[in-house]
């Protein structure tokens, strides 16, 4: 018998987005993503798989499930979001005037998101959603008391598959028997892993 002892979480860390550079048809490319994006305003992440289970049946009896993750949805509280960012995730119109309108209907661009889990006794875990999309976003604002009261916003993000396998993220965790030696928040933040020639890059940056 082996009795393990796991880590708990203690904090969300920082927030990483990459936009994706779409094909000639718009539609999204996992080999290109813009600069990545790192910001330290999140409060909470919530996280919500909407999977399918399917029973198969035979010899008149259940003999297995398959399940399936349709996609994944982030609800990410932050105490500020950057407005170009936000107007870009929303498919918002911005002019060279700086004037931005928003509420047509257009198709809003993919992007990548990044979190980080903090864990008591110096552990984490780096986890990339490679093929998001801003699906809403609150913006409640509030008269101002006698005392400072924070005054947040939430994000709802929608991670889809990236791959043909149905895989929506990938991510390494610092207690993994398999942890890559020398791997680093930086590194592996500094563009999103698709694959792991990715990964492989990522431990190659600054080496």
């Amino acid at each position: 018998m082996v009795t393990k002892k796991p880590k708990i979480k203690q904090s969300v860390g920082s927030q990483y987005y990459a936009f994706n550079t779409p094909t000639e048809d718009g539609e999204f490319n996992p080999s290109t993503y813009e600069e990545t994006i790192k910001t330290n305003t999140v409060k909470s992440i919530g996280v919500t798989e909407n999977s399918d289970s399917t029973v198969v049946k035979a010899s008149g009896i259940d003999y297995e499930s398959v399940s399936s993750t349709e996609n994944v949805e982030l609800e990410v509280e932050v105490v500020a979001f950057d407005p170009d960012d936000l107007a870009k995730m929303r498919g918002e119109d911005v002019d060279e005037s700086g004037l931005m309108s928003s509420g047509s209907s257009t198709q809003r661009p993919y992007f990548a998101y990044g979190k980080v889990v903090n864990k008591v006794g110096g552990g984490f875990r780096y986890e990339w959603y490679p093929k998001c999309q801003l699906v809403e976003n609150t913006d409640d604002i509030a008269t101002q008391e006698e005392s400072f009261s924070e005054q947040n916003d939430t994000v709802t993000i929608r991670c889809y598959a990236f791959d043909d396998k149905g895989h929506v993220r990938n991510y390494v965790d610092s207690e993994a028997s398999n942890f890559p030696d020398g791997l680093t928040e930086e590194k592996f933040f500094t563009k999103p892993i698709i694959t792991k020639a990715d990964l492989t890059a990522a431990l190659a940056e600054g080496a």
